[in-house]
């Protein structure tokens, strides 16, 4: 029997204004790969991230449709080039991956998909006014968290430090790691200096301090900044294994932070973690705010890379129309619940 491929937009509303210092999101568009073939049914999720994503804007639902054309065709998996559309790799591979297992949903064999251990997660802290970040901030120790991740440099830096001091007032560094994300918001000439005064509050790592593509003053502020630095934004679209060499080469991070349905797959993430690992330096995976057909695979095969530090897997509780599924969160760990099941009536209706 052929395979036959199609594809369902679906768009995902947020609980609140999500803010980063890109700005702004209350909605998430994306798409998911239907894959069916001999009575099984495989899913994938394609979906982008504005202002961070290289998938062309222009020409990405012709993109999916030529796939799916493509695999109802017959057409070889390695004869589909997408090299520039790396979420629809991504989306592709958990497709296959899902359609490989009949359709279970279950991506990667363990101990997480049986539900029997969950994944240490941090806790995400949106950018807001003062009084949201320190509500938020509340909540996520309430719930058990021992490391938090907190967007800044869209408030006034001196609030974004007296939020810092207030944390620090009351959770000492062994009782609370804090992760920083500015998501690229530090100009250049500003950024040791910033770096050095939230150093004051024993801060764990910042990811992306100044904007992907400047290597060189990258490069300096991994030498000479009193906090480690993980590049995120600057990994996405460096697509052959020489030029993943050159980057980490030449910057010398402290961490990178793989995010699959940006970097074009796990293949391509494990990518890579192995050239990472020959420049000694760690990492951790973070999902791209998907739905939970995305996150259940990122989870999936992160709990198959045997790391113990924190995951940032913690977004499948930001939508008001998230798919329902087995993936919950409990005492800052994300969990498979084998026995609650998934509900794909939104995507197979």
């Amino acid at each position: 029997m052929p395979l036959s491929a199609l594809i369902k937009p679906y768009t995902l509303h947020f609980k609140f204004a999500a803010g980063t210092s890109r700005g702004v999101m209350h909605e998430k568009e994306g798409y998911f790969l239907i894959l069916e073939n001999n009575g099984y049914t495989g899913i994938g999720e394609c979906s982008t991230l504005p202002g961070l994503s290289i998938d062309p804007v222009k020409g990405y639902i012709e993109k999916l449709q030529e796939v799916c054309n493509q695999l109802s065709n017959g057409d070889k998996i390695r004869d589909i080039d997408l090299k520039d559309f790396p979420s629809i790799a991504f989306g592709l591979e958990t497709a296959l991956l899902d359609l490989e297992n009949r359709g279970t949903k279950k991506l990667f064999a363990g101990t997480f998909a049986d539900g029997v251990e969950g994944i240490p997660i941090n806790g995400l802290v949106w950018m807001g006014d003062k009084v949201f970040m320190e509500k938020q901030i509340r909540e996520k120790i309430a719930s058990g968290y021992r490391c938090i991740k907190l967007k800044i440099g869209a408030l006034d830096f001196e609030t974004e430090l007296e939020i810092l001091s207030n944390i620090r007032k009351n959770y000492a560094p062994q009782e609370l790691e804090i992760r920083l994300d500015a998501n690229g918001a530090f100009n250049p000439s500003e950024a040791l200096e910033k770096l050095t005064r939230l150093a004051e509050y024993s801060i764990h790592s910042i990811e992306q301090p100044i904007k992907a593509g400047q290597w060189d003053q990258m490069a300096s502020l991994c030498e000479k900044s009193p906090i480690r630095i993980a590049l995120d934004e600057e990994l996405i679209g460096i697509k052959n294994i020489q030029e993943k060499e050159g980057l980490l080469i030449a910057i010398k991070p402290s961490y990178i932070i793989l995010k699959p349905s940006l970097l074009g797959g796990f293949a391509k993430s494990l990518e890579w973690m192995d050239v990472a690992k020959k420049s000694k330096v760690d990492w951790w995976v973070t999902s791209a705010l998907e739905s939970n057909i995305g996150l259940n695979a990122i989870a999936q095969w992160t709990s198959s890379l045997q790391t113990s530090l924190p995951q940032g897997l913690g977004t499948g509780q930001l939508y008001l129309n998230n798919i329902i599924s087995p993936l919950a969160i409990e005492n800052a760990r994300l969990w498979y619940k084998p026995e609650i099941g998934w509900n794909l009536n939104p995507i197979l209706e």
